[in-house]
């Protein structure tokens, strides 16, 4: 942990601080990418303020990804690419399609399901976003949704992705504040259950009031055939996502090991089904290199200036100026989730987690939140963010791979952001939410 106890203290900010905070903000607006505005922001820090000495950059970047746990990141984007390639992530469709046919809105709701199934074995928002959209949206428009709600649809599904574990967000936090991924990963199931509900229901409303999805839903009987012959065709897909949780829920694979096990098993599943090939690989392997040297630079450079922000005081003074101006706890955590949703809407989860945990941690211990309910409400109302018109990222994802305006997609977006703001609401005031899952020793 960064910050194991905090004094509230005065701190006095110069431009030691604003000059590379205004860098930051430049480089970001110019679309220079995320990990070199941050980097350059650090190196200005040090430079100015003396902080740490300039030859411990190097040392630093290195250590900082250094880590046993953060293997598994490139574990799981790999897994999800096989999936993708291998064609069992069709397979997740058609199961979550016939377990959902009895209602309707039923292709609706099976959308969000395989959001939730693939973004959380993916640990991306995005891929999920991606996948999942080029997957379903067509269809949805199809079934008579229209398209606007259909985009906004799969990006509010998509949010599952850094939500429901095993999620490479609560890796990456977990390495920040110094609490076992594993930890983690069982404490947001239920939270992570609760945002997927949350907006299966929200689009049950919707069809309740609008009537997108026509024809009669199946019988209780039709739809235990159906669902019985497509598990049928396709239980094999679900060893992948068996293998992780019950690997990792039991205590018997680290995130690290479910990971290499489920690319594996993976892989071999691709032969078998003979959707695989060798020649595959290279690309395969590729793009999730692409993907994995998108997220480790931004931890790498990260660090330091986490470390840098630790030394120079601002995290307590962040603490102190909020605390001057109420010590209410349900204010202050108020602040702290519309901070977090801001800071959603403009960046990816990983800058977010690096940058701002450090700094709202102590905030959250001032007012006796626990550790893991502080990360657990974190990365929640980072993923509302993700679909929080007029900027959430998955918006921009949908919107790039179907052409539909993103002011349109934003325009049918609000419901969800409603709904999932209100789970957001009950993880961050009711603590059993998110410890109920855990032993009695850690709560």
């Amino acid at each position: 942990m960064l910050f194991p106890s905090i004094e509230e203290q005065t701190v006095i900010l110069g431009w030691d601080f604003y000059l590379p905070v205004i860098i930051f903000v430049i480089m970001c607006a110019l679309a220079v990418p995320i990990w070199a505005s941050i980097g350059s922001a650090a190196i200005a820090m040090l430079l100015l303020s003396g902080a740490l000495p300039l030859s411990l950059v190097g040392e630093s970047l290195f250590d900082g990804i250094d880590a046993f746990a953060l293997t598994a990141v490139p574990l799981f984007i790999l897994t999800g690419d096989v999936l993708v390639r291998t064609g069992l992530s069709r397979k997740f469709l058609d199961v979550a399609e016939a377990l959902t046919c009895w209602t309707k809105g039923g292709f609706g709701s099976a959308t969000v399901l395989v959001c939730g199934m693939f973004s959380a074995i993916s640990g991306s928002d995005a891929a999920g976003a991606a996948a999942v959209g080029r997957m379903t949206i067509d269809r949805l428009v199809e079934s008579g949704y229209p398209r606007p709600y259909a985009c906004a649809l799969v990006a509010s599904g998509a949010c599952t992705g850094v939500l429901i574990p095993p999620s490479i967000a609560y890796i990456i936090i977990g390495l920040v504040l110094g609490i076992s991924a594993s930890t983690l990963f069982i404490a947001a199931l239920i939270p992570g259950i609760a945002i997927l509900v949350a907006i299966l229901v929200t689009n049950l409303v919707m069809n309740r009031i609008y009537a997108y999805e026509g024809g009669e839903p199946m019988s209780f009987g039709e739809w235990a055939s159906n669902l019985g012959r497509t598990i049928a065709r396709g239980w094999y897909a679900f060893l992948v996502p068996g293998i992780i949780f019950y690997g990792i829920f039991s205590g018997r694979l680290t995130p690290t090991e479910a990971g290499a096990t489920a690319v594996i098993v993976t892989i071999i599943l691709g032969f078998i089904l003979r959707t695989l090939k060798f020649s595959d690989f290279p690309a395969m392997l590729v793009g999730s290199a692409k993907v994995n040297g998108v997220i480790l630079p931004i931890i790498a450079f990260s660090l330091p200036l986490a470390q840098a922000l630790a030394i120079m005081g601002v995290p307590q003074g962040f603490v102190a100026s909020v605390s001057s101006l109420t010590e209410d706890p349900y204010l202050l955590t108020l602040l702290m989730i519309g901070i977090l949703i801001a800071a959603g809407c403009v960046m990816e989860t990983t800058p977010n987690i690096v940058i701002l945990a450090p700094i709202l941690k102590p905030l959250a211990d001032s007012i006796g939140m626990h550790e893991i309910q502080f990360c657990i409400m974190m990365i929640t109302a980072l993923g509302v963010g993700f679909i929080t018109p007029p900027l959430g990222l998955n918006l921009f994802v949908v919107s790039g791979i179907t052409g539909e305006s993103v002011l349109r997609i934003a325009s049918r977006v609000g419901p969800f952001v409603f709904f999932m703001l209100v789970v957001t609401l009950m993880i961050a005031y009711i603590p059993a939410i998110s410890l109920t899952m855990l032993p009695d020793n850690l709560r």
